[in-house]
C-alpha cells in the first residue's frame, strides 16, 4: 500500500475514534475539573456518609477497593469517588520504568489534581443540571446499563465477558461512554452480577441529582483527640534514642490500621510522617517507602484517621493502649544501651535495617515484632505485594510457621548479624528502576555466603544434641497465642492466621529474627508496586532465598539421618544448586538434633505434631472443627476434610459453605483447596509441578479468607451428599451439576443476600479484624 492511502487510513481511523466521543461540552457547557475540590452538604440532601457510603460498600467497593480496583476507581470514600477512575494500571508485571504513585489520600488532595495525574471523573463536572448530572455521570450511566442489560438469572454469564484477574481494563471516560455501551451492553455494573435493587438505585440517583453532596467526615471525640495528641508526643521525643525508635516502629507500622483499645467507637488511623506538626493540619511526606529520604526539613510522625471504608484484603488491624505503651518502654527504654547517632536515609543503609538500626538492641527489636507477628506476617500477605499469581507462587498452598524463642538469642547472634549485615542486602537498595539479572546474581553469591557463615556459626554455637530441642523456639511465653501461625496460598491471593489450622501441611518454616526482619523489608517496607520489571522479579525471586532458609531452619531440628530425604520431598525435581540451598552445600547442620522420633509418622509431620502439642495450651482455635459444640456436624465436616485427589481439581481454591437448619441460625465455613506441588522453584509455568493426586482439603470454622472464588448453601440434612458430590468430581459437567445443587452463582437473584450475610457473619464474629470481602475473584461457572 502507498504512502498516501495510508496517511488516508490513518486519517479516517483518528476520525472514527473522534467520533466515538460525546461533545458533552457542548451540550452542557465547560467542565470544571474542581468543581468536587470542596465538598458540599446542604440540610436534607442525601447523607454519604449514613446512607450511599453502606450501599456502595455492599455493592461496589467488594470490586473497587485497594490498588487492584478497576480502574484504579476506589469506591469506599467520596474522596475515591471525586477522584476518579485511570486507564492506567497499578499492576504491570512489564513495566520498564517505575510509574509515578497514584495513592489516593497521598499522592494528590484534591480532584483537580488527580485530573492533572490523568484521572476522569466519575460524577458530572459539567454544570449542574438535572440532566447533567445524570447523563454526564458514569456512575450513573454504568447503573443505567445494567438495568437495561441484566444478565440471565442463575446461568454462568456468557464468555465475552472476561471474569480474569488479569482481564484488559475497560476504562471508558464520560466522553467514551456511549460507544462504549453500544459495544458492551453486558458490562453495567456491578460488574457480571445482578443490578442493584431499585431502593438502592432510587437512593444513589437522588444522591447524584443534588450534585453528589458530602458532609465530610466524622469528627473525632475528644477521647480520642486526647489519645492522639499523647501518643504523638510519644512517637516525636527529641533524644537520639526516641528518635531511632520511633523511625523503626514507624517502619513497621506503616501500613496498620491503628485503633485506640477501650474506645466506645471504634476508628482507624494511619501512622504517617508529616512536615506540620501535633496541632496543625496534616501535611504526609508523599515517599515511595516508609525508609525513603523525608527532606531536609523537619518532620513529625503524625496519626491521621483513616478515610476508606475498611477492606478485609489490606485490613491490619493493631491496637494502641496503655499495655502497649508500657510495652514499648520497657522493650526500648528500660535495657542499659546508647545511641550515638541516627542513620542515613542513603538507600544502601536505609534498606538494610541491620545497619540502619545496629544501634538498637536485637532482643528489643525481635521481641517487637514478635508480640504481633501475625500483624508482621501479614504485612506480607495484605501487603501491595499480595496480588497476582506470581508473586505467591514463592510459597506453598499450607504450611505452619513457628518462631525462634527471643530468649535463646545472645550476644554473639547479635555481633554475628553486624559482621554479616553487609550480605544481607535487599532489592529496595535497588530503589524502583532496577536490572532483572545483575542485582540478583550478586544477591545470590551475597545469601551463599550468609547462609555458610551462618552454617559454621551454628555448628560452632551448638555442638552436643540436647541443645537442640523444641525448647529453641517460642512458646509464646505461655500467653501469647501469635507463637504459631498458618498461611494459606489461594493461587494469586494468601491468607495468615493465628494458630495451626487444617491438616498438617507438608513444609513449615522457623523464623529468625533477621529472617522476619528480612521479609518485612522484603515485602513490606521495601517493596513499591509501582516499580519495574526489575524491581518487582528481583523481589520475588530473592524470596526463594528466605522461604528456603526458614525451611532449613525447620529441617535443622530433624535427626540428621532424615534431614536430606525431607528436602528431596519438598523439592521433587529441583535442580540441585536448588536443593542446596535448602540443606546442602550452602545451609547444613552437620550435628545431631536431641529431638527423638518414634517413626510412627513422617519425621517432618513427626515434628509438627510434637510443636503443636507444646504449644496446645495457647493456640488460637477460632477456625477449628474441634472447637465445634455440635460433635455430629464435626464428624460430618471432617469427612468432607478428608476428600483428597484430583477430584479437588475441579474445586475453586477458597470458598464459603452456608449451612442452614430449620430453628437454628445459619453457620459459614471456609473451604480451602491446597495445591500440591513437586516443588515451587518456577516463577513461570507453576501448573507444570502440581501433583493433583495429593491435593487436599481443609473445613475451617467462620471467615477464613478475603477472597471468596464460590458460595455453597445447603441444607444440614443435605452436607452427606454435598461431601459425596464433591468426592466424584471428574468433568466440568459434574462441577455444574454442583454448582446448580447448591451453588449461588454470580448471576443468581439471591447472589447479593448470600453475600450480605457473609459479610454480617465476619462483622459479628471478628468484630475487629473484620473487613468487606472482596469478589474480583468470583468464579463464572
Amino acid at each position: 500500500m502507498k504512502r498516501p492511502y495510508l496517511l488516508a487510513l490513518l486519517v479516517f481511523l483518528v476520525g472514527c475514534a473522534t467520533l466515538a466521543r460525546e461533545d458533552l461540552g457542548a451540550l452542557f457547557g465547560p467542565a470544571n475539573p474542581a468543581r468536587f475540590d470542596t465538598p458540599h452538604a446542604e440540610a436534607g440532601q442525601v447523607s454519604f456518609r449514613s446512607e450511599v457510603l453502606p450501599v456502595l460498600e455492599q455493592r461496589c467497593v467488594v470490586c473497587h477497593a485497594c490498588y487492584d480496583a478497576a480502574c484504579q476507581l476506589k469506591l469506599g470514600s467520596f474522596e475515591g469517588i471525586s477522584r476518579g477512575a485511570s486507564k492506567d494500571n497499578v499492576y504491570d508485571a512489564a513495566r520498564l520504568f517505575e510509574a509515578n504513585p497514584t495513592r489516593l489520600f497521598i499522592d494528590a488532595d484534591q480532584p483537580s489534581a488527580w485530573r492533572k495525574k490523568g484521572f476522569h471523573p466519575v460524577l458530572n463536572e459539567f454544570p449542574a443540571t438535572p440532566a447533567a448530572e445524570l447523563q454526564a455521570s458514569l456512575l450513573a450511566r454504568a447503573l443505567d446499563l445494567k438495568e437495561r442489560h441484566p444478565l440471565t438469572p442463575n446461568e454462568p454469564a456468557p464468555d465475552s465477558l472476561d471474569f480474569s484477574l488479569n482481564r484488559p481494563n475497560q476504562c471508558p471516560s464520560i466522553e467514551e461512554y456511549s460507544a462504549f455501551e453500544r459495544k458492551n451492553p453486558l458490562m453495567g455494573m456491578p460488574f457480571g452480577m445482578p443490578a442493584i435493587n431499585s431502593a438502592e438505585s432510587s437512593l444513589l440517583r437522588r444522591w447524584l441529582q443534588q450534585g453528589a453532596p458530602y458532609e465530610g467526615s466524622r469528627p473525632l471525640a475528644t477521647s480520642v483527640t486526647d489519645e492522639i495528641r499523647k501518643w504523638e508526643r510519644f512517637f516525636n521525643g527529641s533524644s537520639l534514642r526516641e528518635q531511632l525508635v520511633s523511625r523503626y516502629i514507624y517502619e513497621h507500622l506503616f501500613l496498620a490500621n491503628l485503633y485506640f483499645e477501650g474506645e466506645p467507637e471504634l476508628r482507624y488511623f494511619r501512622l504517617i510522617r508529616s512536615t506540620t506538626p501535633s496541632g496543625q493540619p496534616a501535611r504526609e511526606i508523599a515517599s515511595r517507602r516508609p525508609f525513603d529520604d523525608p527532606g531536609k526539613a523537619p518532620f513529625y510522625y503524625r496519626l491521621l484517621p483513616v478515610e476508606e471504608s475498611i477492606v478485609a484484603k489490606s485490613h491490619m488491624p493493631y491496637a494502641l493502649s496503655a499495655r502497649r505503651m508500657t510495652r514499648w518502654q520497657e522493650l526500648f527504654f528500660t535495657p542499659d544501651y546508647q545511641v550515638t547517632s541516627l542513620p542515613s536515609y542513603a538507600p544502601e543503609i536505609a534498606a538494610n535495617p541491620f545497619r540502619a538500626f545496629a544501634e538498637l538492641p536485637v532482643k528489643a527489636r525481635y521481641r517487637f515484632m514478635l508480640d504481633e507477628a501475625e500483624f508482621t506476617v501479614m504485612g506480607f500477605i495484605k501487603g501491595p505485594v499480595c496480588r497476582g499469581q506470581t508473586a505467591l507462587n514463592v510459597i506453598n498452598d499450607h504450611f505452619w510457621v513457628f518462631f525462634q524463642d527471643p530468649e535463646t538469642l545472645t550476644s554473639s547472634d547479635a555481633e554475628f548479624l553486624s559482621l554479616e549485615s553487609r550480605n544481607l542486602t535487599l532489592p529496595a537498595a535497588e530503589e524502583s528502576n532496577s536490572l532483572v539479572l545483575t542485582p540478583l546474581i550478586r544477591y545470590s553469591r551475597q545469601e551463599e555466603r550468609y547462609l555458610e557463615a551462618k552454617s559454621a556459626y551454628l555448628e560452632k554455637r551448638f555442638t552436643r544434641p540436647e541443645e537442640v530441642s523444641l525448647d529453641l523456639l517460642w512458646n509464646g511465653d505461655g500467653q501469647n497465642a501469635n507463637a504459631a501461625l498458618t498461611i494459606y496460598r489461594h493461587f494469586d491471593s494468601a491468607t495468615v492466621m493465628k494458630g495451626l489450622a487444617g491438616q498438617t501441611p507438608k513444609t513449615a518454616w522457623v523464623l529468625s529474627y533477621s529472617l522476619l526482619e528480612r521479609i518485612h523489608y522484603l515485602l513490606t517496607a521495601g517493596y513499591d508496586v509501582f516499580g519495574n520489571l526489575g524491581h518487582q522479579v528481583n523481589t520475588r525471586l530473592y524470596m526463594d532465598f528466605l522461604r528456603m532458609e526458614g525451611e532449613f531452619n525447620f529441617i535443622a531440628l530433624l535427626p540428621q539421618a532424615e534431614r536430606i530425604g525431607v528436602r528431596d520431598y519438598w523439592y521433587r525435581d529441583a535442580s540441585r544448586n536448588v536443593k542446596d540451598h535448602v540443606y546442602g552445600k550452602y545451609a547444613h547442620y552437620n550435628r545431631e538434633s536431641g529431638i527423638r522420633l518414634s517413626g510412627k509418622e513422617p519425621p517432618a509431620q513427626e515434628v509438627m505434631g510434637m510443636l503443636a502439642e507444646r504449644l496446645r495450651p495457647i493456640l488460637e482455635q477460632q477456625h477449628s472443627l474441634a472447637s465445634l459444640a455440635d460433635n455430629r456436624l464435626r464428624r460430618e465436616l471432617e469427612t468432607l476434610a478428608s476428600v483428597r485427589g484430583a477430584t479437588l481439581s475441579w474445586l475453586p481454591e477458597a470458598s464459603f459453605l452456608r449451612i442452614e437448619e430449620p430453628g437454628r441460625a445459619p453457620l459459614t465455613f471456609t473451604l480451602l483447596r491446597n495445591t500440591a506441588h513437586r516443588n515451587i522453584t518456577m516463577l513461570l509455568r507453576e501448573d507444570k509441578a502440581v501433583v493433583p493426586a495429593e491435593y487436599g482439603l481443609d473445613v475451617l470454622q467462620g471467615i477464613a479468607t478475603a477472597y471468596p472464588n464460590a458460595f455453597y448453601r445447603l441444607q444440614r440434612k443435605e452436607l452427606a451428599e454435598f461431601t459425596q458430590r464433591i468426592a466424584r468430581l471428574g468433568s466440568k459437567a459434574d462441577y455444574r451439576e454442583l454448582m446448580e445443587r447448591f451453588g449461588v452463582r454470580r448471576t443468581s437473584p439471591d447472589f447479593w443476600a448470600m453475600s450480605d450475610a457473609i459479610n454480617a457473619d465476619y462483622r459479628r464474629q471478628e468484630p475487629i479484624e473484620a473487613g468487606i470481602l472482596d469478589l474480583n475473584r468470583f468464579e463464572n461457572r
